[in-house]
Order: structure tokens, then C-alpha cells, then sequence
């Protein structure tokens, strides 16, 4: 049985009745048509809240995964340290800069030369510094590298410019100069 509607329009022609009956049928499976059971919001919101949850604890355990290997790295490098760390009581100044500050060291003629050759490096140490041999230097660097200090072998020299050198080089330089 239609509807007054799709009469009046099969009467005036606007509508072909193969259409109206495919139209028919649809509205009937769609009554008929089992609907998704409705959603219970209650339930929704709450595996929302779970899964969020379980996002978040596992951010928060990484996070105190990673601060427990950086503690463990740094109570290793300070045990290099502590282990390799050379007694040096000395009276000559020994200089050098680290983070932009000029700090300075207490060394013998010897260390001071060990120094400048590579052989020994400046590690951080507690408020300190200390001096370790190249063996011990390599293991501290392998687990944090910003604890080295000054390392003369590690440090590469200052790069001269090209275009310095070309206009350095118009200027002649007497053989006999004294320095």
C-alpha cells in the first residue's frame, strides 16, 4: 500500500513506478534491519579513562627508566674517576677553560707536559676536577662525554680561514725577526 504522496506523483508523472517501489522496499528493510545495539556512554568513557591511563603510566615509567640509567651512568663515571684519579700536588698553575670559565690546577713539570701530549686528561669530578689517565678518559667519554674536561688529544686545532690567509699574505714577514 502506498502513501497519498507517491499516488499523486505516479498520477501526474513524476515518478516512474519502478522507483517508487524500489523506494518502498528500502523503507521496509530499514524498519525491519536490526540496529547496532546503542552505545552505553557510561562504558565508553570509562575504557576512554583506562586506556589513558595505561598511556600515561607507561610515559611516567619510561620517564623513570631513563632518570635511573642517567644515575647509573654517572655513579659509573664517578667510580672511573675515583678509581684512575692521579694524586698531583704540584706548584705550577696549570690553566685551561671549561665552560667558558678559566679554571685553573695544581700540577708538576711532568704532568703538565703528560697534559699538553694527550696522555692525560681533566675529567669533572664532584665540585673538582681531576686528572686520569687516556684509558679511563675514553671509558668516562663512552658514558657521558660532557664530564671531560680538556682533552688536548680529543680537541682538534683552530681551523685557519682561507680568506685569512690570502689577506695575511700580502704582508711580508723579515727573516730576521726575533720573537
Amino acid at each position: 500500500m502506498r502513501n497519498p504522496l507517491q499516488e499523486q506523483l505516479l498520477k501526474a508523472g513524476l515518478a516512474k513506478k519502478s522507483r517508487v517501489d524500489q523506494v518502498a522496499r528500502e523503507q521496509t528493510r530499514q524498519r525491519h534491519a536490526k540496529s547496532p545495539p546503542p552505545v552505553d556512554e557510561a562504558k565508553a568513557a570509562l575504557e576512554r579513562a583506562r586506556l589513558e591511563k595505561i598511556e600515561r603510566d607507561r610515559a611516567l615509567s619510561a620517564e623513570r627508566n631513563e632518570q635511573a640509567r642517567a644515575q647509573e651512568l654517572r655513579a659509573q663515571v664517578r667510580q672511573i674517576v675515583e678509581q684512575n684519579r692521579l694524586a698531583v700536588d704540584g706548584t705550577m698553575d696549570y690553566r685551561f677553560t671549561h665552560a667558558g670559565v678559566i679554571r685553573s690546577l695544581l700540577v708538576t713539570d711532568a704532568v703538565r707536559r703528560q697534559l699538553a701530549s694527550g696522555s692525560l686528561v681533566v675529567a669533572c669530578h664532584d665540585a673538582g676536577y681531576a686528572i686520569i689517565p687516556r684509558a679511563a678518559a675514553e671509558k668516562v667519554e663512552a658514558r657521558d662525554p660532557a664530564m671531560i674536561a680538556l682533552d688536548h688529544a680529543r680537541s682538534a686545532p683552530p681551523q685557519s680561514d682561507a680568506a685569512d690567509d690570502d689577506w695575511y699574505g700580502r704582508f711580508k714577514v723579515p727573516d730576521d725577526l726575533v720573537w
